[in-house]
């Protein structure tokens, strides 16, 4: 089975040969024609706020264990396919996308639901993908992994809380041409995610987020842009923040990583530093450079 986050982690270390640039890949397409600038520009990239501060999706491919997680009188159980193991944060990519979709319709007032149609090459182009034949069937495969991903879950969404189960994508359908290329893409989001986009539970996010080529850094982003947002900082322990993340790493390894984090200060949209002494991690915005 083709398996994005080894083709993504290879192509990270050709490209690590500059040991001050790792946490972000480069740019896979210029904008140097009219048609990718209007796809670039024309699309704010968006997420929802729940899936943002709980750990939905898993950190690692290939992740076959059902995982609970609770925290503040929120339970989430999360049950991985079979056959296709659990979405990843990667696989998250087709969320954030038609996510994006809605909430431009939305803003162009237009009509909505919760079915979204999109080619499968503006995707992999805006989410910083390569538009070769094993990218297409790697967004496939991540299909089958959102779709095959059950989560049990109390999480509150418009000011509703219920116990219910889901999968992450509801239905989706793919259309090919003779030559058994994918062209267009149907996919049907779950009640819930559809609730959050409507009710306007969503953030922007950085377009510099496809670019991380960590996982681990991917979660890390979304929990700073969630709590940090427009504030001047956002402080919180060490240990916490692991929690949040969802990683399964050991406290010490954990720690390793915000360091290098530090290091490269290669965040989109916020500065990271670490308070060794409380064991304390501390976001703040970056200041946006002047033209």
């Amino acid at each position: 089975m083709i398996n994005a986050e080894n083709i993504i982690q290879h192509e990270c270390e050709a490209t690590q040969k500059n040991k001050k640039k790792k946490h972000l890949s480069p740019k896979k397409h210029k904008q140097t024609d009219f048609f990718i600038a209007d796809i670039f520009n024309n699309l704010t990239f968006q997420d929802d706020i729940a899936s943002m501060e709980h750990p939905l999706f898993a950190l690692k491919a290939g992740d076959i264990k059902t995982r609970k997680y609770e925290h503040n009188n929120f339970n989430i159980t999360i049950a991985p396919n079979a056959e296709y193991g659990m979405a990843t944060i990667h696989d998250k990519d087709i969320w954030i996308y038609c996510i994006s979709k809605l909430m431009q319709a939305i803003y162009e007032e237009k009509e909505i639901s919760r079915t979204v149609h999109f080619t499968i090459y503006d995707y992999l182009m805006t989410t910083n993908r390569g538009v070769s034949g094993q990218y297409y069937e790697l967004a496939k495969t991540a299909l089958e992994r959102l779709a095959g991903t059950r989560i049990t879950t109390n999480i509150e969404t418009a000011k509703t809380r219920e116990a219910h189960g889901f999968g992450l994508v509801d239905t989706w359908r793919v259309v090919e041409e003779k030559d058994g290329r994918m062209v267009r893409v149907s996919v049907t989001l779950p009640d819930w995610l559809y609730r959050s986009v409507t009710s306007n539970q969503v953030l922007t996010i950085s377009p510099d987020y496809f670019r991380l080529r960590k996982p681990l850094d991917r979660r890390i982003y979304e929990l700073a842009r969630k709590h940090c947002g427009s504030q001047k900082e956002w402080k919180i322990g060490l240990e916490l923040l692991l929690k949040k993340t969802g990683s399964s790493q050991k406290l010490k390894v954990f720690r390793w990583s915000i360091k290098s984090l530090v290091t490269t200060n290669e965040l989109p949209d916020y500065n990271v530093t670490y308070d060794l002494e409380n064991d304390i991690v501390i976001f703040t915005q970056k200041q946006k450079p002047t033209k």
